[in-house]
Parts: structure tokens; sequence; C-alpha cells
């Protein structure tokens, strides 16, 4: 069984890092054209939220502008298929980890199409549409015992080949001459594995596809709202820029993980931003929680996150002493900022460096998930 590489013109397109240690559910991704054009992509605004519930939110406002008549092209968006989890082929078309997609142009909202292509893996060129009647998932190939199938790749029993596949979002966009507004919104189900309590890889690469090959004024924006984060990203792509904190508490440092320069980031209720002009993305976006970074320390409390699948002991030594026990119970009130009464537990967290302590803070358990109680009640 051999896989196939497509690099062939014919319908659409968008880095998932994805480990046999994890679970990959979806990478998020650039509108692009489908067939070749003169239309620049002047300005982009891409905000990414993170949110509690295991999904990410995406929100990407494009300025693109068109020299010539007005024109009709076919956009498309491409997201990987999940890996490492119980879904497999939808051949709608339809990925089963986004939702509330979205895109308006001009002012008006458009519909759009689904279809199952050949994934490109975030290069800037556009995938094959796949022939579902020749290409089929594990389960309907017919394969013998012996032989394997991941469940992000189908097989054609013809040519005796395997390929890894992506769903496809497309849609007819008419630009007017001159400056042209695009608005996309959806929601994508963040990838997790074994140390890492959350992933969000998204495509950038596919922006190289408009007409100047770059994107002539990039802003990321990175959020946590009515939450807090800890997290970094590898930033080969960000060197000429620093981040910077724009609104909420926040603090941003470099650091580096496995000998790679990354952008470490703690976030509370806040955004951290990142612009640059004449850009042009020679890699993608890859978030990760900062578990990784913490891990060799056995600190207790050195990763923390607000979601319920998360975890704040599952790599550490044992833990059972009383003092372990007082640390957990209060890792909720160290994540909103409390100031502690207790000069030992002030001092603990105040050596971790995600803590950010807010003496305005009122004290309230309003907004505590049920995982937390179980944090704060039984200490466990």
């Amino acid at each position: 069984m051999k896989r196939i590489l497509f690099c062939i013109l014919i319908t659409f397109t968008s880095l998932a890092a994805h480990a046999n240690d994890g679970v990959f559910f979806v990478n998020g991704s650039q509108l692009i054209p489908i067939q070749e054009t003169s239309i620049e992509l002047t300005k982009e605004v891409l905000t990414i939220s993170l949110c509690d519930d295991g999904y990410a939110k995406v929100d990407v406002q494009y300025q693109l502008t068109n020299k010539g008549e007005e024109k009709v092209l076919t956009m498309g968006f491409e997201a990987e298929a999940p890996y490492n989890d119980d879904e497999t082929l939808n051949k709608s078309g339809i990925h089963p980890y986004i939702k509330d997609f979205t895109v308006t142009m001009n002012g008006e909202q458009l519909t759009y199409k689904n279809s199952v292509v050949a994934t490109t893996f975030g290069e800037p060129k556009v995938p094959v549409q796949l022939n579902l009647n020749q290409w089929k998932a594990a389960d309907e190939a017919k394969l013998k015992p012996d032989e394997w199938l991941e469940n992000n790749t189908l097989y054609n029993a013809k040519l005796d080949s395997i390929v890894d596949y992506s769903y496809a979002y497309y849609f007819t966009a008419t630009f007017r001459p001159g400056i042209n507004t695009v608005h996309h919104t959806y929601r994508y189900r963040m990838s997790f594995g074994v140390g890492r309590t959350f992933e969000v890889p998204y495509w950038l690469m596919p922006a190289m596809r408009w007409a100047n090959h770059q994107i002539d004024d990039f802003t990321l924006r990175i959020q946590a709202t009515n939450t807090a984060k800890h997290f970094f990203m590898p930033d080969s792509i960000f060197l000429s820029q620093p981040f910077t904190v724009t609104e909420g508490a926040g603090k941003v440092r470099r650091t580096e993980h496995y000998e790679e320069s990354c952008t470490e980031v703690a976030l509370r209720n806040g955004t951290v931003e990142w612009h640059a002009t004449n850009f042009k993305p020679t890699a993608n976006l890859f978030i990760s929680s900062a578990d990784p970074l913490q891990m060799e320390h056995f600190v207790l409390g050195g990763f923390y996150d607000r979601s319920e699948g998360y975890e704040p002991w599952s790599y550490l030594p044992e833990k059972n002493t009383t003092y372990d026990k007082r640390i957990l119970r209060n890792l909720p009130y160290a994540s909103r900022g409390y100031v502690f009464k207790d000069p030992s537990l002030q001092k603990y967290f105040n050596a971790l460096w995600w803590y950010m302590p807010d003496p305005t803070w009122q004290t309230s358990t309003a907004d505590f998930t049920p995982r937390e109680w179980q944090l704060i009640n039984k200490g466990e």
C-alpha cells in the first residue's frame, strides 16, 4: 500500500502536528481562492478565542483588493479530518468538529457547499477533490484483517494507495472593483494529547495563494475571555515583532521547548496581539497549553487550566500531603488572582509564572466549574 501526494490544481485549500499519543480533532485555516487570481489580500485581523468548553472560536476579518473589473471566484476553507478518535469519513463533507460556520462578503451572508479533498497540510497549494466512489474509509474498503488504515486516511483499491483527507467548505464570491470585505467565523474542537491539555493548530500558509503572496497588514489576536489560559507557541514566524497584551491581565515571555524558541503567554480575561506588515508566513500557527513547559519541574500547579478535562496532578509524583491538597484546593482562586492571606500560600503561588495577583478581585465562586468544586471540596 502506498501513499499518494496530490499537487495538481482542481478544487480548494489550508499544520496540524499530531502524534500517536494525542487526539487530533481539527485545525483552523485561512479562506483562499480556488483558482489563480489577481486579487490581493491587503489586510487581515485573525482572532482566536480559547474557551473552557473544549472549543476555540475563530473570527477573521479580511480586506481584499480587486484592481481589475468585477470578478467571480470560488473560495474555500480546508479542515483536516480527525485523528485518533472514533470518527470516520462523513461523505457529506461536513466536518464533525466544526460548528457555526459563517461567511459574509461586503455585508451579505453567503451560502456554502462541502466536499472531501486530499489534505495539503497547510501548504499554499490547492488539493484534489476526491471521488468517494473510488476512495474508501477503512470500514468501507473491506481490507484484509492484517491491513491497517488510519481514520484520517482513505484507500483506493485500484491504485492500492492511501491518502490523508480533509473536509472543504467552499462558496462563490463576487469581487467588485476596489476594496472588498469578508467576515468569517466558526468554532472548532481543540485537540489534546499526553501532557497537553489543549492544542490549537491553525493553517496560515494558504494565505500565500493570493496574488500578492503575502498579507500586507496582518494582526493576530488570541483571547481568553471570562477565563484564564496559559499557553505557548513556536515563534519562528513571529520573531520580527513581539507579542503584547492589549486587554485584561497578561504576561508574555520568550522561552524554549526542546531547544526551540517559543512565546509563552498567560492571560486572564485578556487578549494578546501580534502585528506585522508584508507578512509572508513560512510556517503555520500552533498553540499548545503550557503543560509541556512545566512537566520537567514537577511543580503542583505549574500549569493550571479551568477546562473540565484538566487534571492538575496527572503527570506529577504522588501527592498526598495536607499541604499538597491545600495547593490543589486553592488553584481556582489563584487562577482568578486571589491574594492569599496565608504567607506560605502566597509565597508558593508567587513562584508560579502564570499567577497574576489581583487585589481588586471580589472573591466570588459564581463562575467556578464543577471540576474546580471537586478540587475545592475534596482536594483530589
